[in-house]
């Protein structure tokens, strides 16, 4: 009998994460916070819970969704963007302080490669690389990355994604006719979903607890160079480019990935 899983979060990347652990047999119970998504999730053979965190505390049955699960699956953006002055670490202290309360076994953060600065010399970014980036959302995410790294009451894995993309979600869309576009020759850091999703499923089947990992898909072309020739096949507008300041970046190595957990990447996105 395989084990149980708790998908907090389940969105673009967490409901297909969900459906395709579903499929291999293991019982999960997915959060979401739109009520709406309930059918949907009982749909792909999800247990829906409504789950809403909030910097003064955790709403909605969050203990029946943690109640028997081997493993939480920790995938929500800190929504800073809509919110800039919103503390997301509180918020994942308070859903710590509740995986532990509930004797949770394992703990698989979903981080950003954003956590790593860009530099005018695309510094190459390793697992031991130590995260510098000092934007507010870079620095909340650090800190929840150390809260989990130095928890001893569950085991954490931290998986820190490059750009996600899919054939419906991808950069091209938006940079599309834009101008003055920046960095034109900062190297590309992108993964498709479907190999998200399947360096997840490793990480589980084969028990990579306690690891730091980044992950993106290893080619690093020129941004202006990629997304040119992306809108090109797509018939949309080329983007055109800022040259005037230098270029900044950096290049995500997944070495340590590949050989760890034996992966060979489906999609090169």
């Amino acid at each position: 009998m395989k084990s149980k899983i708790s998908i907090i979060g389940c969105g673009w990347l967490g409901l297909d994460l969900g459906k395709t652990l579903a499929k291999a047999n293991f019982k999960i119970k997915g959060s979401t916070t739109s009520k709406h998504k309930i059918d949907i999730l009982k749909a792909h053979a999800i247990q829906p819970f409504i789950v809403k965190l909030q910097e003064s505390g955790i709403s909605g049955d969050y203990s029946q969704f943690l109640t028997g699960s081997d493993t939480v699956i920790i995938n929500i953006p800190p929504g800073l963007r809509r919110n800039p002055s919103k503390n997301h670490v509180l918020e994942i202290k308070h859903l710590i302080e509740a995986i532990e309360s509930h004797a949770i076994k394992n703990v698989l953060y979903i981080s950003s490669t954003s956590v790593f600065e860009n530099k005018e010399d695309f510094p190459t970014i390793t697992s031991k690389t130590r995260p510098n980036s000092t934007s507010n959302s870079a620095k909340q995410l650090i800190a929840i990355e150390e809260l989990l790294k130095n928890n001893t009451k569950f085991n954490t894995t931290i998986l820190r994604f490059g750009g996600l993309v899919d054939e419906t979600r991808h950069p091209s869309s938006m940079l599309s006719g834009k101008k003055n576009v920046t960095n034109p020759k900062a190297p590309i850091n992108l993964i498709h979903k479907k190999d998200c999703i399947g360096i997840i499923q490793n990480i589980i089947e084969n028990n990579h607890w306690n690891i730091i990992l980044n992950a993106a898909y290893p080619k690093h072309i020129d941004k202006a160079i990629y997304y040119t020739e992306d809108c090109k096949r797509k018939n949309l507008p080329i983007p055109q480019y800022d040259y005037s300041i230098k270029s900044k970046g950096k290049i995500i190595e997944v070495t340590t990935l590949v050989q760890l957990l034996n992966y060979h990447f489906a999609v090169e996105p």
